[in-house]
């Protein structure tokens, strides 16, 4: 078994370049909230944390989601900021430390919307917002976001995208999935605006779109934006923002025009295909309809989905990737993010490729009380 997935993992540790950025392999660490940032400053040990990973061979860190320089960004005291001067210095020592270690980063921007519960933390006395005000159960919470407000958070957006490129980031990723801020002006199910940020799928994408192009100026050409979105929802997990090719071309080819260089294609299973009749998964069919380089994501390195494990109160055991390497191979995407499984072991990287399968830390729930 070890012998035979290293010979098909050659494609795995293959350089890849997107923009001004070049990285040694394929392996990306996908973003994953730790709240380990006491009043949103990262501290040393969360430094150590993404370095471990980028001295045994991570091709590129996404960090957990940084929040945008505004009130309603977030609901965790402990969640780090991408914004102030305490963050910022913070942010520096890791981009430094994953830097020294051979590694490269990008910090993920973050707003969660109306994910976020009245009286949250950190400021309890801010309102959630969202294109609509509606949670995602479809419950009217707040009012509808005004113009005024969806100027100031595009702004902030492009805030954290400057402070990312003036820390010395490799890049950043905005986060566009799960049901969070951006992902609720593209579902219809909570946009259900008359304006010009709402209505048919294409004028839903304006906002992500705005959001892209604004970060875009901020940042320059050359400098790599990758842009994550799923079809799921938290909660809701059987959801498609898209039900066919063409609805997806037309959700991101607004996304592509705005200056997206790759996208960052969530899904809870990566060998699922998307659509009936292919059996290209969400980031083969991003890849096809865009030309843009993809990222796939989903239960990477485990033997079952991650929210099935997390809502049965169980682990996962880590298991070989030979399907996702032959897909690879076939470059029906460019590059791999792993998620709990290099959460779990920071040495994942370096044991796959060194074929030490049986040395791989399998993830457990209690894999999120520390910062291994």
């Amino acid at each position: 078994m070890e012998g035979i997935l290293l010979d098909i993992s050659s494609a795995l540790f293959q350089p890849f370049s997107i923009g001004s950025l070049t990285l040694p392999n394929r392996i990306v660490m996908a973003p994953m909230t730790r709240a380990f940032s006491p009043d949103g400053v990262p501290g040393p040990n969360v430094a150590a944390y993404y370095r471990r990973r980028a001295e045994n061979g991570v091709g590129l860190i996404v960090t957990e989601g940084t929040l945008i320089n505004h009130p309603a960004a977030g609901s965790h005291p402990d969640w780090p900021n991408i914004h102030g001067e305490d963050a910022l210095q913070g942010w520096s020592k890791v981009v430094d430390a994953v830097h020294k270690a051979g590694g490269r980063i990008i910090p993920q921007l973050w707003h969660i919307g109306m994910m976020r519960n009245i009286g949250d933390p950190p400021n309890p006395e801010v309102r959630p917002i969202g294109p609509s005000g509606l949670s995602l159960s479809g419950v009217q919470v707040t009012e509808p976001m005004s113009d005024s407000e969806i100027s100031a958070v595009i702004d902030a957006y492009a805030q954290g995208a400057a402070n990312a490129q003036r820390l010395g980031f490799d890049g950043l990723e905005i986060h566009g999935a799960h049901g969070y801020l951006i992902d609720q002006f593209l579902w219809e199910n909570t946009n259900r605006r008359t304006d010009r940020y709402g209505g048919d799928l294409v004028r839903r994408t304006r906002f992500a779109a705005e959001v892209v192009a604004a970060c875009r100026r901020a940042v320059g050409p050359g400098f790599p934006i990758v842009f994550r979105f799923s079809q799921w929802k938290t909660g809701h997990y059987t959801v498609k923002l898209a039900e066919n090719p063409d609805q997806l071309a037309k959700l991101l080819a607004p996304l592509t025009d705005a200056g997206v260089d790759m996208f960052h294609c969530s899904t809870r299973r990566y060998w699922e295909p998307e659509f009936e009749g292919s059996p290209l998964n969400l980031a083969g069919w991003t890849k096809k309809l865009t030309g843009k380089p993809t990222i796939t994501v989903g239960s990477v390195g485990l033997d079952g989905d991650v929210v099935s494990s997390l809502s049965e109160g169980k682990g996962a055991q880590a298991t070989h990737i030979q399907l996702l390497m032959e897909r690879l191979e076939n470059e029906e995407f460019d590059l791999v993010a792993v998620g709990r499984a290099l959460l779990a072991d920071p040495e994942w990287a370096a044991k796959i490729r060194e074929g030490r399968l049986s040395e791989l830390i399998p993830y457990t729930p209690e894999a999120l009380n520390t910062l291994v």
